[in-house]
């Protein structure tokens, strides 16, 4: 079937990208004509594992091209999935659905036939009814349904995320939009990966309560961290105990500086809001908000600690800005609270990162750019591990602490045990929670 993709951000590009690989013919339109023309090129303007030759891979079959032409995309399409922005609104943390209603309308005008229209984007339990209505306006009469189908994509592993999904979430509410998304996701079906049907508000809360939840896991144990080193407990064991417990589960429950990224820090914010708007407040996301907050400050004080007390005139080694590794996507990473709050105190910040340089030199200004965790460390007083990229987790860590001014470690992921870092001969250790 054909399937135009509205908007060629990560969920968009990335969705559009495997739904050709699935077998189905697609074009992703974008208005920013410089993107389409890289990718038109063969250039993938995020990093992705994987993505850039399965992207080629598509295009050379012929399932896959890109425009800036939104009404050749919508031509004929069966399926039309709107996967725009919805960042928080300055001043009040609600979505900002301006791009989801502008594309709507646009989508609207270029309909040529029965299409259903799908939302990707993440948006407020409500917002497929207004996407309804503001088709509609567009063009009367048209023959269209719209669906909510939000994504559940972690980055740095998407592609198996979205060939390998824990589940489909669909919401619709007509027979010919349900055969129409069983079709677009016929390939998943085949191969028994579980499809979802539910009301559209149900699919829009599972999104934002899901992301909620995984949000709160995460608070949860840096909470359980900050007592463990209190109490002289090992959060590491602690994870892990915990972990074992099925009713708990492993994942998210690794102690460190804080969440970030695209998703949990605006879908927290968004929900909260929500909640607000319908006088049923979300006390625990408002606290999960909150604490993360104080545990990006907390991070600050043990590296102030670390390096006696004040930070003016320190070399500190950053390794790591991004959000979490294999990726490139640094919004509301904690690197953008830590890093900021020791340049201001007067330390002298080198920074090394896979991936994070192209937007860190924007982000973090005032810093000095490396090509290596050793370069880093040069002369260094402290070194920080901030993001824990594969490249950091098997260090000449002897070679280090030699290069080093003064060989203390803030490990700030507990990447590394105390023990193993003592015999490198780093003479202070400070992990997360140990």
């Amino acid at each position: 079937m054909k399937i135009a993709m509205v908007g060629t951000g990560y969920v968009g590009l990335v969705s559009g990208v495997c739904f050709s690989d699935f077998g189905h013919d697609v074009i992703c339109v974008d208005k920013d004509a410089g993107k389409i023309a890289r990718l038109c090129k063969g250039e993938v303007p995020i990093y992705e594992p994987g993505l850039e030759a399965l992207l080629a891979k598509n295009v050379a079959a012929g399932r896959l091209a890109f425009t800036t032409n939104l009404a050749e995309a919508v031509d004929g399409a069966e399926a039309v999935f709107i996967a725009v922005g919805t960042p928080a609104r300055r001043g009040d943390g609600h979505a900002d659905l301006t791009y989801v209603m502008a594309a709507a309308a646009e989508i609207g005008q270029a309909l040529t036939g029965y299409a259903v229209i799908v939302t990707k984007s993440t948006v407020p339990v409500g917002t497929n009814r207004k996407v309804y209505e503001a088709v509609k306006q567009a063009k009367p009469g048209a023959a269209f349904d719209v669906a909510s189908n939000p994504e559940f994509l972690r980055e740095g592993a998407a592609i198996d995320d979205f060939m390998r999904p824990d589940r489909v979430v669909v919401g619709v509410e007509s027979a010919r939009a349900k055969k129409a998304m069983a079709e677009v996701y016929r390939p998943l079906f085949l191969r028994e990966f579980p499809v979802i049907y539910t009301d559209l508000e149900s699919a829009e809360m599972i999104k934002y309560a899901a992301n909620a939840f995984l949000a709160t896991k995460i608070t949860f144990i840096n909470e359980i961290a900050a007592l463990c080193e209190r109490v002289g407990a090992d959060v590491k064991a602690v994870s892990k105990g915990m972990g074992m417990d099925g009713r708990i589960g492993n994942k998210f429950l690794h102690a460190g500086p804080g969440y970030g990224g695209s998703c949990f820090p605006k879908d927290t914010l968004a929900l909260a809001r929500i909640g607000q708007d319908h006088a049923v407040p979300m006390q625990i996301v408002e606290t999960v908000i909150k604490v993360n907050d104080e545990v990006k400050r907390r991070m600050i004080d043990k590296i102030t600690d670390l390096c006696d007390g004040g930070l003016r005139d320190k070399t500190i080694a950053v390794l790591g800005v991004t959000f979490k590794p294999n990726t490139d996507d640094m919004r509301d990473a904690p690197s953008l609270t830590i890093i900021p709050a020791l340049v201001g105190a007067g330390a002298k910040v080198r920074v090394t990162d896979p991936q994070g340089r192209h937007e860190g030199e924007t982000l973090l200004p005032g810093v000095k750019w490396v090509d290596n965790p050793y370069q880093a460390a040069s002369g260094a007083d402290l070194i920080v591990m901030l993001t824990e990229w594969n490249e950091f987790r098997a260090l000449d860590l002897a070679k280090l602490a030699r290069k080093m001014a003064t060989p203390h470690m803030a490990d700030l992921r507990n990447v590394y045990d105390r023990e193993e870092v003592a015999e490198a001969g780093f003479t202070r250790y400070e992990g997360v929670g140990r």
